[in-house]
């Protein structure tokens, strides 16, 4: 065991999900070891009666995702960790690693992952730490490694041979236990636990026909063992299932832009009755019928509205959480169904303590991340697999359900615009000078809109009282329509704007509408109000979803 002088490195304050840089930045010489060490600096590695603690370790297989795997694993071994439990060839989802941290009772998770950005030599990589409920470090947490990182002097590591990790069973890493298991069937057992297994096989069986792309990512192997082996989908259902370093040059984001093949497909001729995407770790979806693209609010407000045709929620669901950015749709069904709805900043963490408190049962971000108290990530899986079941269910398209859903309870439009790759000086004023605004919107008209409010959204903590400030611009119309400004946490070069975009139609009429189009009085207002132009030099985003 050998401790290694170092001192802080600048930049390193983990985001909304954990520390995201290039992986050349994540190379260099102690980078990569001075944020691990001090993880383990706050978490500590003992129990407070000094036996070692464990741990769950994997990955999306991002290039860099091997040898920090071996890194992690000594520098766990030399600051006293019992055990160990690492996806074989260190690979796991996001949302399979929360529910091995879950199932073994660990005490905590570090997951290698930049989620849906690419990955690469020269693209990003990321690592966080999950908590002992499964789900991401709160902010206290976050904020304490950032400190630790400002003030490190050492980091401490086992000098060894790599093990091997291509083979499942218990090996050492010095007097540290690394147990191999298989990284999806423990999580594929527990989708069998939640779904209707029998009727949705018996849909496949009766002509039902699906494409589900993984993006040369995290999902491959769980799609093709659950959808193809246990469901019986056809083979070759799952296409770009092997995950690659580099995810095969794709950006592994499931939007309408990057999954663009998926799309062609679903809305060509003779296009398949489903299909559906997931991104570079597994925990985002995205769901499209034949000619029939879901948004991820809508389906967030038709998964909450129909999950008791699932066996796992056949008793019902104790409330419905969703970020502020996403659209009130939930809101709406959670209404019908007397139960509790809850509007929380961005980022999976904060559903934690309302999942914990038995508060939320479904919980949704309107950036693809949906998912239940099953874990404490959202799960891309198991939303795809939650339509399966209400589809096989209700033997309806998709398009149909949607109709239906919109006729119930009126229609949400909604779409989010992204301005990537920002200079963070102009960002940053854009953002400083609309909030020095804020105040002066109230009763001002813009394109035909009122505004009723305006505020930097803030959020407290129902469970636990903590605050939270300055999480995103919220502009409110009269008539129930909403922009809402915010700054992404999870890029690593430069600022990302998101404009979330929102407009109420109550029906029965103007439910068909394009949603560009139904929305575009609102995007005009938007760019006036912020002075997008004017800051950022743009005039159009570079993604629509």
């Amino acid at each position: 065991m050998t401790t290694i002088s170092t001192k802080p490195i600048a930049g390193q304050k983990p985001g909304t999900s954990g520390l995201r840089k290039k992986t050349p930045v994540f190379m260099a010489p102690h980078y990569l070891e001075n944020f691990v060490q001090s993880i383990f600096d706050v978490v500590g590695t003992r129990t407070q009666d000094g036996r070692g603690k464990t741990f769950v370790l994997g990955g999306d297989g991002r290039y860099f995702n091997d040898t920090a795997a071996q890194v992690i694993l000594r520098m766990a071994a030399a600051n006293g960790a019992h055990r160990v439990i690492i996806g074989q060839g260190a690979l796991l989802s996001t949302p399979a690693a929360s529910h091995l941290i879950r199932l073994n009772k660990t005490d905590g998770g570090i997951i290698m992952s930049a989620s849906h950005n690419p990955g690469g030599p020269n693209e990003d990589f990321g690592v966080k730490f999950n908590m002992s409920n499964g789900g991401p470090a709160p902010e206290g947490v976050t904020e304490a490694m950032y400190k630790r990182t400002t003030e490190i002097t050492a980091y401490h590591i086992l000098e060894t041979a790599d093990i091997d990790l291509s083979k499942i069973g218990r090996t050492a890493v010095g007097e540290m236990i690394v147990d191999v298991v298989d990284p999806v069937s423990d999580y594929a057992a527990l989708m069998e636990s939640l779904f209707d297994f029998p009727a949705i096989s018996a849909m496949f069986k009766g002509g039902f026909r699906m494409r589900m792309d993984s993006m040369c990512a995290i999902t491959g192997p769980y799609a093709v063992e659950i959808l193809e082996k246990r469901l019986g989908a056809a083979a070759g259902t799952c296409v770009n299932a092997t995950p690659l370093p580099d995810f095969g040059g794709m950006h592994p984001d499931p939007n309408p832009t990057w999954a663009k093949a998926l799309m062609d497909e679903m809305f060509g001729p003779n296009a398949p009755d489903f299909g559906a995407a997931s991104d570079g770790d597994g925990d985002r979806n995205m769901v499209v019928g034949a000619g029939a693209y879901v948004s991820p609010s809508d389906s967030l407000a038709v998964l909450a509205a129909n999950a008791h045709l699932a066996p796992g929620y056949k008793a019902g669901l104790k409330g419905v959480a969703r970020s502020m950015p996403t659209s009130a749709a939930a809101d709406r069904v959670a209404a019908s169904l007397g139960i509790a709805s809850y509007e929380t900043p961005t980022g999976w963490k904060f559903f934690g303590n309302l999942l914990d408190a038995g508060r939320a049962t479904i919980c949704g971000e309107e950036s693809f991340g949906t998912g239940s108290d099953h874990v404490r990530e959202k799960d891309g899986l198991w939303a795809i697999l939650l339509w399966l079941n209400i589809l096989a269910v209700r033997k309806q398209s998709v398009a149909a359900i949607l109709a239906e859903h919109w006729a119930k309870f009126g229609r949400n439009y909604y779409s989010r615009h992204d301005f990537e790759a920002i200079a963070s000086d102009k960002a940053d004023a854009m953002m400083a000078e609309l909030r020095g605004a804020l105040a002066t919107l109230p009763g001002t008209t813009l394109e035909g809109l009122t505004v009723q409010a305006a505020d930097d959204f803030a959020y407290t903590d129902p469970v636990d009282g903590s605050i939270s400030k300055a999480q995103g611009v919220r502009i409110l119309f009269e008539d129930g329509s909403r922009i809402v400004l915010r700054l992404s946490g999870t890029g690593t070069e430069g600022a990302t704007l998101r404009l979330y975009l929102e407009r109420y139609a109550a029906g029965p009429d103007g439910l068909d509408l394009d949603p560009q189009m139904a929305l575009a009085p609102v995007i005009r207002a938007a760019h006036t109000l912020a002075q997008i132009e004017s800051f950022t030099g743009r005039v159009a985003p570079d993604v629509i979803t």
